[in-house]
C-alpha cells in the first residue's frame, strides 16, 4: 500500500468536501437575501473559499525560478 497515494486521495476528498460544504452554506444564505451589505458570515465564507483555492498542496511542485 502506497501511503503517499492514499494521502493524496484523502487530500483530494477533503478539498471536494470543503467545496460541497461551502456550496451548501451559500445556498442557505441565498434564501435570505437582503438589500445592502452582505452578512459578515457570508464574506468569511468567500474569504475561506479563496484561501482553499490559493493554498498550494504538498504534492504540487513549487515554481522554479
Amino acid at each position: 500500500m502506497d501511503l503517499n497515494k492514499v494521502l493524496a486521495q484523502l487530500r483530494e476528498e477533503l478539498e471536494n468536501l470543503d467545496t460541497a460544504i461551502l456550496s451548501l452554506e451559500r445556498l442557505q444564505f441565498e434564501g435570505h437575501r437582503r438589500r445592502g451589505r452582505p452578512p459578515k458570515a457570508l464574506s468569511n465564507l468567500s474569504r475561506a473559499a479563496r484561501a482553499v483555492k490559493e493554498e498550494p498542496g504538498p504534492e504540487e511542485p513549487l515554481p522554479q525560478g
